[in-house]
């Protein structure tokens, strides 16, 4: 499509339409109005914005299952990063063709990094070796780096660190499924207690008896607040102290 709108964008983006219109206003661009934005012309300016205009080499440093799939990747070139090596401390690999990149030796990484004027690099290693090749990495000049390793990497002030820790992302969204499922067991109350009446639910005055235990279905009309002096946990109320 050549043009779009702001509310089509603000609708796709889940943001006030306005608000949209604002921040695109500070790229210095301004759509016509009935018309919308030259999406073409749009793109252009936000990828100037994020520096993707430009070429940026990157090297890969450990060139096992994940960094030859991160080197096959062909979402790096469509958004201007471009491979420029690929770099492993196997002696074994040196040569290795992988996505049309033969793998050079670690031994190489400073002239490596020299000669192609990087300044973002890839650390794909095991976490035991990422902390000294992140060094070295830095020692030559970069200061940028995408960490993969799973481990925590320590970078002088000025060196950016990105972390992808992909157990932590599947962490999330176990928690998510874990929140929708017990969403899925809680009924919702369909009866007025005592009356029968369909569509309204109520909570019935507790007896001295029960005013220890928790509601029945851990709801109520609570809202997340303590009830007889309840603890209101994720799947309802949770008695202080257990009923006998």
């Amino acid at each position: 499509m050549p043009t779009v709108s702001s509310e089509e964008l603000a609708t796709a983006a889940g943001v006030n339409s306005a608000k949209l219109r604002k921040d695109f206003s500070y790229l210095g661009s301004y759509g016509t109005r009935g018309v919308g934005y030259d999406v073409e012309y749009l793109v252009y300016q936000i990828s100037r914005e994020l520096g993707l205009t430009q070429d940026w080499p990157v090297v890969i440093v450990g060139i096992g299952n994940l960094g030859a799939a991160l080197a096959n990747y062909g979402g790096f070139a469509s958004r201007g990063f471009r491979v420029a090596a690929l770099i492993d401390a196997d002696p074994a690999m040196a040569g290795k063709p992988v996505a049309g990149i033969a793998v050079q030796h670690t031994d190489e990484l400073e002239k490596i990094i020299d000669d192609n004027g990087v300044s973002i690099g890839v650390i794909a290693t095991p976490a035991g070796a990422a902390q000294q090749v992140c060094d070295r990495l830095v020692a030559a000049g970069i200061t940028s780096i995408l960490n993969f390793a799973p481990t925590v990497l320590s970078v002088p002030e000025g060196v950016d660190v990105r972390k992808v820790d992909l157990s932590i992302e599947l962490q999330i969204l176990a928690f998510h499924e874990q929140r929708k499922a017990g969403e899925e067991a809680t009924p919702p109350e369909r009866e007025t207690a005592g009356t029968g009446e369909p569509g309204v639910a109520t909570t019935p005055k507790p007896s001295s008896a029960a005013s220890h235990r928790p509601a029945a279905g851990g709801s109520g009309g609570t809202g997340g607040h303590s009830v007889d002096g309840n603890r209101q946990g994720p799947d309802g109320d949770v008695p202080a102290v257990m009923p006998a």
